[in-house]
C-alpha cells in the first residue's frame, strides 16, 4: 500500500491573503500594477480580473521563482501545474512576457519578494527540476551528447507529431503563398520552393542533412526525379522516413553529418537543423556543407535566428525542447558560411511565415488536446503548450527569425555557373545562353 504525503496545510492568509502579501513585488517587477490579473492559493486576488488570469495553485509556485525568477523558474511552475493561466494563453504571456522575462529584480523587489515568501511559508530547499527537462552529460557537441540531444526532442514519440504536424510531417516554417492558405497547402509550397531554388533535376544526387520524417527527400524524389540521401541522429524519424519513402530513390541513414563521406553531392540542404549544432561548432558544419556539394552546386540553409541582444535558445527551449541549440543574427550565420567558402547568393526572410505555421499547429494541438496528453502524458501537453505559444510570441514580436539562405560553391575559378536573372534563380530555371552548372555527378 502506497503512502500518501500530505503538504503541510497553508497559513491562514492575512487580510487581503496572498496576493496582498505579493502586490509590492509584483508592482517592482512589472513597474506599476500588474498587466494580468492574479488569485492565489486563498482566493485572493489582484490586478484586472476582465482578461487572463494568473493562477498561483501552490507555494511551490514562488519557491520555483525565489531559485530561478524569471523564465526557467516560470516555466518549471507552468509544467508542472503549479501555475497556469485561465482564459487565454498566449494573450496572458503576451501581456507578462514570460517567455524571455530573464531581468532580475531589483534590491527593494527582492526584499519585499523574501518578506513575502517568509510570510507565506514558500521558503525552502529548490524543488526537484520537472521530469520532462533534459538532463544530458558529456561535452558539448561531442557526436554521444549530439544523439542524446537529438533523441531529447525527435525521439520524443513519432504518435504525437503525427498529430501535431500536416500529414507529410514536415516540421519547420511553412510558406503561405495565399491569404487563405491551410498548413498542407504551405508545407507543400515550402518544399516545392527549396527544390526550386536547389535547382534539382532528375538524377541529381542530394543530400539532405537532418532530414527529419523524409518530407523533403520523398517531395524531391517524386516531384524531382532527384536521388537522395536524408541522414539524421533520429533512429525514430529513419524509421519513419524509410517507410514513407519506400519504392523512391532515397536513402536514409542514422549518421552525424560530420560522418558523411561520399560527396561531393549536386545540391545539400539543411533545414532548421543549423540551430543544433552549436555555437562553436557551426564553422565545422559550414566546412561541411561547403565539403559536401560540387563546384556550381547548390546549398540552401533554412534557419532560424535570434537578434544580437539574445543569442542562444532561451532557457525554456534549452532545457525542455531543444538542448544544446543556439541561434545568432542572421547576419552572423551569413558571416560564417561565406568564412567556409560558399558563396550567398539569396537570403529570403520569413519570419512572418512561421507566425501562420505555429498558428495552425496551436490550432491542431488545442483540437487533438486530450487525445496528445493521454499519449504523452499531462507534463509533456503543457511543455508543448507553452513552447508553441512562446515560440508564437517570439516570432510575432520579432525576437525570434528564419532565413532560407541560397549559397553556392564556387569553381576553381571563382565562376558559379548561375543564371543571371534573379527570377530564374530562386525558380531554379536556367536561362537562355546562361551557363546552370554542371550536370549531374
Amino acid at each position: 500500500m502506497t503512502a500518501t504525503v500530505e503538504r503541510p496545510a497553508a497559513p491562514a492568509p492575512a487580510p487581503g491573503g496572498v496576493c496582498r502579501l505579493l502586490a509590492p513585488v509584483l508592482r517592482g517587477v512589472f513597474g506599476g500594477p500588474p498587466p494580468i490579473g492574479v488569485r492565489a492559493w486563498d482566493g485572493s486576488t489582484l490586478g484586472p480580473l476582465d482578461g487572463p488570469v494568473l493562477v498561483l495553485r501552490t507555494r511551490d509556485a514562488l519557491r520555483r521563482l525565489l531559485w530561478n525568477p524569471g523564465e526557467l523558474g516560470l516555466a518549471r511552475a507552468y509544467v508542472t501545474g503549479e501555475i497556469d493561466v485561465e482564459g487565454d494563453l498566449a494573450e496572458g504571456f503576451r501581456r507578462i512576457r514570460l517567455m524571455g522575462s530573464g531581468a532580475r529584480p531589483s534590491p527593494a523587489t527582492a526584499a519585499h519578494a523574501l518578506r513575502a515568501l517568509l510570510a507565506v511559508r514558500a521558503v525552502g530547499r529548490p524543488l526537484p527540476a520537472p521530469r520532462s527537462e533534459a538532463r544530458l552529460k558529456g561535452r558539448l557537441h561531442t557526436p554521444a551528447r549530439d544523439r542524446a540531444a537529438i533523441a531529447h526532442h525527435y525521439d520524443f514519440s513519432n504518435d504525437f507529431y503525427a498529430l501535431l504536424l500536416d500529414s507529410r510531417m514536415a516540421y519547420s516554417c511553412a510558406y503561405y503563398t495565399r491569404p487563405d492558405a491551410g498548413l498542407e497547402e504551405a508545407q507543400a509550397a515550402k518544399l516545392d520552393l527549396v527544390c526550386r531554388k536547389l535547382a534539382l533535376r532528375p538524377g541529381m544526387r542530394f543530400l539532405d542533412v537532418g532530414c527529419g520524417w523524409g518530407a523533403l527527400a520523398v517531395h524531391a524524389a517524386r516531384e524531382y526525379g532527384a536521388r537522395v540521401t536524408g541522414v539524421t541522429l533520429s533512429r525514430e524519424q529513419a524509421a519513419l522516413a524509410r517507410e514513407r519513402a519506400a519504392g523512391l530513390p532515397v536513402e536514409i541513414r542514422v549518421q552525424d553529418y560530420r560522418a558523411v563521406d561520399d560527396g561531393p553531392y549536386d545540391a545539400v540542404s539543411s533545414i532548421e537543423m543549423g540551430e543544433h549544432v552549436g555555437e562553436g561548432n557551426y564553422p565545422v558544419f559550414a566546412s561541411a556543407l561547403h565539403r559536401l556539394v560540387r563546384p556550381r552546386g547548390r546549398v540552401l540553409v533554412q534557419q532560424m535566428s535570434r537578434g544580437a541582444h539574445a543569442p542562444g535558445g532561451g532557457a525554456f527551449i534549452e532545457r525542455y525542447i531543444a538542448p544544446d541549440m543556439h541561434m545568432r543574427p542572421v547576419g552572423d550565420t551569413v558571416a560564417l558560411l561565406e568564412q567556409a567558402g560558399l558563396e550567398v547568393v539569396d537570403v529570403h526572410a520569413l519570419r512572418e511565415h512561421y507566425v501562420r505555421t505555429v498558428a495552425d499547429w496551436s490550432a491542431t494541438f488545442d483540437s487533438r488536446r486530450d487525445e496528445i496528453a493521454a499519449l504523452v502524458g499531462e507534463e509533456a501537453a503543457r511543455v508543448w503548450r507553452l513552447y508553441l505559444v512562446g515560440g508564437a510570441s517570439a516570432f510575432e514580436q520579432g525576437r525570434m527569425g528564419v532565413d532560407q539562405i541560397l549559397m553556392v560553391r564556387p569553381d576553381g575559378a571563382g565562376a558559379s555557373g548561375l543564371p543571371l536573372a534573379r527570377e530564374a534563380l530562386l525558380q531554379g530555371k536556367p536561362v537562355p545562353g546562361e551557363g546552370t552548372g554542371e550536370g549531374p555527378s
